[in-house]
């Protein structure tokens, strides 16, 4: 998949930009805070139609607008040559493709793959295990329509039973949302278990490659309950309901399933050191690419918010070297980028505005 012309309004600090992409690899250059990862965030709308700063939808309208638009021409292995349109209007979403209005925003998502590396990739090691479970289930629901289903009805009994859990309803009552529960929370947890245990061979192969070194890493899944079928999340959640009730929240689900890194076996997040931390959210967002490429059939564009800065030069090779060829890279800065890969089209940013780069400007820090 190929962006081949963005048009952007009121997103965030950019006002009006109308970009014309050439090539493979694009490049983003300015000091920061100038608008180069909100054009990397409003582009990365168009796989999950959120965020992926985990910003509400609302907060990327710029200030005094009352919507931010985007607007691609794509060319796409599956669907041709496509324009998609996308307008975020305070919590809502509207999707136009090839001028036809979705009903289903549900249909779009995953259509359009984009990966992004981020300097915050780093708390998926360290960070909460909300933040690891958003990414696997945006991974996972970008190419499977079936676990996307399952998610989204498992988050509205969740929030039924909640919902009752407040009003100290009945046992019948909660039982209602129990059953639904445990029927999506099965599906969930085998699919996800199934699924890390997919991506755990590219995650070894792309770290491999980036840090030159053949040691064994994967995922520790650690389910809130492990092998549990259906009856014995309906038993769960009953026996549970007395502390439930007192806590006014359902206290057992996959909504509380976490998973770790791990390197020869250990938890990365103890003992990975800062290089090895770097190169293995690096080898997640690569395998996370392949993972999209094999399940969707389409080459997800890659968006580099100015991650390779800390790592040592050798690894910074190698993680290019390690890119699909047939890839779109966009990529940010603050200096330009290494001649040596490839010819880049470079824009230079500032203040919310985007020009072509040309011979004698100046990047001001």
């Amino acid at each position: 998949m190929r962006l081949r012309h963005i048009a952007l309004q009121h997103f965030r600090n950019i006002p009006l930009i109308r970009l014309g992409l050439e090539g493979r690899q694009q490049f983003l250059v300015g000091p920061n805070g100038q608008g180069k990862t909100n054009l990397l965030e409003a582009v990365g709308f168009i796989t999950a139609l959120r965020s992926f700063r985990g910003a509400e939808t609302r907060h990327v309208v710029a200030q005094g607008q009352a919507e931010a638009k985007l607007v691609c021409a794509i060319e796409h292995e599956k669907l041709g040559q496509t324009s998609l349109e996308i307008t975020l209007r305070g919590g809502t979403k509207d999707v136009v493709l090839d001028g036809q209005k979705i009903g289903r925003l549900a249909d779009v998502i995953g259509r359009f793959p984009t990966v992004a590396f981020s300097s915050q990739d780093q708390q998926l090691i360290r960070g909460s295990p909300g933040g690891r479970r958003r990414w696997l289930d945006l991974t996972l629901a970008a190419t499977d329509a079936v676990y996307l289903g399952h998610l989204q009805r498992y988050h509205r009994a969740l929030a039924g039973r909640n919902a009752l859990l407040k009003r100290s309803a009945s046992d019948d009552e909660l039982a209602a949302f129990e059953q639904p529960l445990a029927t999506h929370a099965t599906h969930l947890v085998e699919a996800r278990a199934q699924g890390l245990a997919a991506l755990a061979t590219d995650l070894t192969n792309a770290y491999a490659a980036i840090s030159d070194d053949a040691e064994p890493v994967g995922f520790a899944y650690e389910p809130d309950a492990r092998g549990a079928d259906e009856e014995t999340w309906r038993r769960r959640w009953a026996d549970a309901r007395p502390r439930d009730r007192q806590l006014r929240a359902t206290g057992a689900g996959p909504h509380r399933d976490d998973f770790g890194f791990t390197l020869h076996g250990r938890p990365a997040v103890s003992f990975a050191s800062e290089g090895q931390q770097r190169s293995l959210v690096l080898g997640l967002r690569l395998a996370q690419a392949t993972w999209f490429r094999a399940k969707l059939g389409v080459q997800p564009v890659l968006l580099a918010d100015d991650v390779l800065g800390e790592l040592d030069p050798a690894r910074r090779r190698r993680f290019w070297a390690a890119v699909p060829a047939e890839a779109q890279v966009l990529a940010t800065g603050t200096t330009l980028p290494d001649a040596a890969l490839g010819a880049w089209q470079v824009f230079a940013v500032g203040q919310g505005c985007f020009s072509p780069w040309e011979d004698g400007n100046v990047i001001n820090g």
